[in-house]
């Protein structure tokens, strides 16, 4: 590994640390919003082909699938039901490794069966009223990988090469605005909470912002007409949702007001009514990489990288290993050094350089008063040093664990 000088660079930053500035903003978009689905789409076709490559082949072999795109659909939704008139659109488009030599023939990589497999389960998975059979057209794009790129990734035997010029950026600790946008969305898409309000469907985004310690929630939920019998039981739906919301939010220092479907014209008819859950069955559309960062966040008052984490491979493509990577030593600076309120660590890797061999990691921190910055470098160049000899181990971590944009 070069010298700890040549690449870890360790910086103190004179800015208040983002849960002690006036405003902050920090979004989440949910499993059902199109953005999100498109990136759990991509993820799910990668996972389902380092699937097969590791048990046809022994090992994860060469694919990017993280160009997925949702074309929103037409639906006429209706008190008590509804149809939807024309499908959903979704084509997740990339490259991936499609003919394998193997005991002296060329075996056919199934791309299509493998990606379409994984698109129909990632959706089920999803939504609990969407037809696949009607309400969705799935389609993929996927070619083979251009030479030079499979090679690289081909000739990094022991440590993997990168497979981009890119960067990931982490950061730790998370602020009580940030803890409560990821609680209240994953509240409201648990099964717990579908079987007690179950007119929510999963198209649910939180936007917060916090002025001093006032927080103004708005919550988007895709409300679901087979559940609504007339607009009295939408207004208890929306109710519900607030109530739930503000009790959630009481285990914060906060005060908090919740807007739940702020566009809503009930004298005029107009309300976020869906047949399927989703703002993608009437127009609403989605890409990946639009939505959440790694940590499942939007932050708009933090560092972010804005590559597609969900479809890379999770193998050697720094786009996603090392926002990964990045989170993972910001978290352990925090938690181990006891002695920074903040901490933000950018990471970048040059094309065709081992993956533990970054060209640069930039550790910025806000040291706690009181605190001097040289009596934090070594802890941190170890922590980083720690994180980058395991850095293998992430591959196995992303593969074993449930992926959540």
């Amino acid at each position: 590994m070069p010298e700890k000088s040549n690449f870890i660079l360790i910086e103190g930053i004179a800015q208040r640390a983002v849960y002690e500035q006036e405003v902050e903003m920090v979004e989440r978009k949910g499993k059902g919003h199109p953005d999100t689905l498109a990136d759990n789409v991509s993820e799910a076709v990668c996972r389902e082909l380092c699937n097969y490559y590791l048990k046809s082949y022994g090992s994860i072999l060469h694919h990017n699938v993280d160009k997925a795109l949702i074309v929103g659909g037409r639906s006429a939704p209706s008190f008590g039901g509804g149809t939807v008139c024309e499908p959903i659109y979704v084509v997740v488009a990339g490259r991936a490794v499609t003919h394998v030599m193997k005991g002296g023939s060329i075996d056919v990589v199934p791309i299509g069966n493998i990606a379409l497999r994984a698109m129909r389960e990632c959706i089920r998975r999803t939504f609990r009223h969407l037809n696949l059979d009607e309400d969705i057209i799935l389609d993929y794009k996927i070619k083979q990988g251009s030479a030079d790129l499979v090679k690289v990734y081909e000739i990094g035997e022991k440590v993997p090469l990168a497979n981009d010029t890119s960067f990931g950026v982490g950061y730790a600790p998370l602020t009580d605005t940030e803890k409560l946008v990821l609680e209240v969305e994953r509240m409201l898409n648990s099964d717990e909470y579908k079987k007690k309000n179950p007119a929510v469907g999963e198209d649910v985004k939180v936007l917060a912002v916090r002025r001093r310690r006032k927080v103004d929630l708005t919550v988007a939920c895709a409300m679901i007409s087979r559940y609504i019998k007339n607009m009295d039981d939408y207004i208890k739906a929306k109710e519900d949702v607030k109530e739930d919301v503000l009790k959630l939010a009481s285990n914060y220092e906060l005060d908090v007001d919740v807007e739940v479907n702020a566009a809503d014209k009930p004298s005029l008819g107009l309300i976020y009514l869906t047949v399927t859950g989703t703002s993608a069955e009437a127009g609403d559309d989605g890409n990946t990489g639009r939505g959440n960062r790694a940590n499942g966040l939007i932050t708009p008052n933090r560092y972010m990288s804005l590559e597609a984490v969900a479809g890379k491979n999770p193998v050697s493509h720094i786009g996603k290993i090392y926002n990964i990577v990045s989170t993972n030593i910001a978290r352990k600076v925090y938690e181990e050094t006891r002695k920074v309120k903040e901490v933000y660590v950018h990471m970048l890797s040059r094309i065709g350089y081992p993956i533990d061999k970054p060209l640069v990691v930039s550790v910025k921190v806000v040291p706690q008063d009181g605190v001097s910055l040289g009596g934090l470098k070594y802890d941190i160049e170890s922590i980083v040093e720690g994180e980058l000899s395991n850095v293998l181990r992430v591959r196995g971590e992303i593969l074993n664990k449930p992926f959540e944009c």
